[in-house]
């Protein structure tokens, strides 16, 4: 519990960079107390794993979580942010690089996600991550040309 309560502090003051940061550090070392202490204390919290449903609320998120930390922890490291700001609610849209060991050596996989944000009494929470199914190479922008998409 005192693990918990450390991590849950060191979350508090922190920005939502900060709690995103903890969000994977938490996912790279299978840390269950230190993922659930950036997630809001609220029963409408929700979390999509890559081709998963929709997991609503902490117990449920947490199980989930526990469910996959009992395989291995997340090899996984956030790059390319974008972000969108308003009061009191952040956005982040990154691509995870997840990198796995197989026995015909490391593989890459990459992973659209969207990490929401909101300021609570508390500090930055965490609301929703929301993660699409992995990717063989790195996906790119789609900007102001739709004939990418063609």
């Amino acid at each position: 519990m005192a693990t918990h309560r450390k991590a849950q502090e060191a979350a508090l003051a922190a920005s939502c960079d900060d709690v995103e940061a903890q969000f994977y550090e938490a996912l790279q070392h299978g840390d269950i107390e230190r993922l659930m202490a950036v997630w809001a204390d609220d029963d409408d919290i929700v979390c999509v794993h890559p081709g998963g449903p929709r997991v609503v609320g902490p117990a449920a998120i947490r199980a989930a979580f526990e469910s996959i930390f009992s395989h291995a922890a997340i090899p996984v490291t956030p790059t390319a942010k974008r972000r969108i700001e308003s009061a009191g609610c952040v956005v982040h849209n990154v691509l995870e690089r997840v990198d796995v060991k197989a026995a015909e050596g490391t593989q890459t996989a990459w992973v659209i996600a969207t990490n929401v944000f909101v300021q609570t009494i508390h500090g930055w929470r965490l609301v929703a991550h929301h993660a699409s199914p992995g990717l063989s190479r790195e996906p790119v922008d789609v900007s102001d040309s739709p004939s990418v998409l063609h």
